[in-house]
């Protein structure tokens, strides 16, 4: 959403991007030398902001960057001619004309696939680029790994097509060190039965922000993937770069609209799920799950206020949601509520939000919606 400067904030989300370049800094300097940095910024950079965060990681140092739609690939175009960019999904054949017009490289995961790029090619008068991606037992996109040699055998008969790059995607890396494993060995091999793989001279990619606890320092692998980290998030505390202590960047706030008095036994909200058992002061903040709190933090999560913990009360509803401050000295309306970030030396963190919610961070980032504005932050602040 728009937010005209005339109409104070009462929901607001705050996006560092001084942080994000720190952050994208820090990162590859715990990378190898020769990788290359594979910046992720579908669904909105994660609902950060397209334009604002490509932009800056085009200043920072980004080497090419993942999305997920045409649309995305369109709107990252906007930012520039140049900037190598990869789609990550498969395409609808009616966006298949696109692909010239806005200079991407596409995914390929089947035959059918490859005589359609071959088709749009040939009528551009010029070579689509591709990744081709195998499947090792995540079950989505790509080509089974077994079969990745005959699909690579088609590719390379196609000279219409240009292979850039071959890649995977781990379904587990947040939780499965023995699937993740198994998905590598998969890879592995399904590039070692490819007769003369000139892997030199081609990206292959494997790890993304929650792999990176396993990534190789030598053999094929030349790219990883970063999403969630480069935004301030650990996907796994025992990650390679957990070392790389990332800046939050994103922050969720909103406003106390209204302070009340309530008697004990008073029952809160919808479906009356919580009643007092004290008299209690309670605050009615500007936000609910019209904005992205989750119905899920129903008597169960916490916001901050004045640096102090304050427990939600009864069900999150659309616009409004009701905490516990009675323990605190009496906020007023218009006060400023944290619900993800810092206020004083208190924080409450995108996972454990998370964790509230019953999801995971990616979900969390990707659903605070559009009525609420995002207000930029620039400095480097080194």
């Amino acid at each position: 959403m728009i937010h005209s400067p005339n109409l104070p904030l009462r929901c607001w989300a705050e996006i560092d991007l001084g942080a994000l370049e720190r952050n994208l800094r820090r990162i590859r300097a715990s990378l190898p030398a020769h990788i290359r940095y594979v910046a992720v910024v579908k669904a909105d950079a994660y609902g950060h902001g397209l334009h604002q965060v490509a932009a800056r990681l085009m200043h920072a140092g980004a080497d090419l960057f993942a999305v997920a739609t045409m649309a995305e690939a369109a709107a990252l175009r906007e930012l520039g001619p140049g900037w190598p960019i990869l789609l990550l999904s498969p395409l609808v054949p009616a966006e298949d004309e696109l692909i010239p017009r806005y200079d991407v490289a596409v995914t390929v995961s089947s035959g059918e696939e490859v005589e359609r790029f071959r088709r749009v090619a040939t009528a551009a008068g010029q070579p689509v680029r591709v990744h081709l991606k195998i499947d090792t037992g995540m079950g989505r996109v790509g080509v089974w790994h077994e079969h990745a040699s005959a699909l690579f055998a088609g590719i390379r008969e196609t000279p219409e097509l240009q292979l850039e790059g071959i890649y995977t995607h781990y379904s587990s890396s947040d939780e499965d060190d023995a699937f993740t494993r198994t998905q590598r060995d998969r890879f592995r091999h399904a590039l070692a039965s490819i007769p003369d793989l000139d892997t030199k001279n081609l990206l292959i990619h494997a790890d993304n922000s929650a792999g990176l606890e396993t990534i190789e320092r030598a053999g094929p692998f030349n790219a990883v993937r970063v999403g969630l980290l480069q935004f301030g998030v650990l996907p796994r505390r025992d990650s390679l770069l957990a070392d790389v202590e990332p800046d939050p960047v994103f922050s969720f706030h909103t406003r106390v609209g209204l302070v009340k008095q309530l008697p004990a036994g008073t029952g809160i909200s919808y479906a009356q799920t919580h009643r007092l058992t004290r008299d209690s002061t309670v605050a009615i903040l500007t936000a609910g799950y019209g904005d992205g709190i989750p119905r899920e933090l129903s008597n169960v999560g916490e916001v901050l206020i004045s640096g102090q913990r304050c427990p939600i009360l009864g069900r999150v509803t659309m616009d409004q949601t009701i905490v516990d401050v009675t323990d605190l000295s009496t906020p007023s309306p218009g006060d400023e509520v944290v619900l993800i970030g810092r206020q004083k030396d208190a924080e409450i963190d995108v996972t454990e939000f998370s964790t509230w919610a019953k999801t995971i961070s990616w979900e969390t980032l990707c659903s605070v919606t559009k009525r609420v504005p995002r207000i930029y932050r620039t400095a480097l602040g080194i």
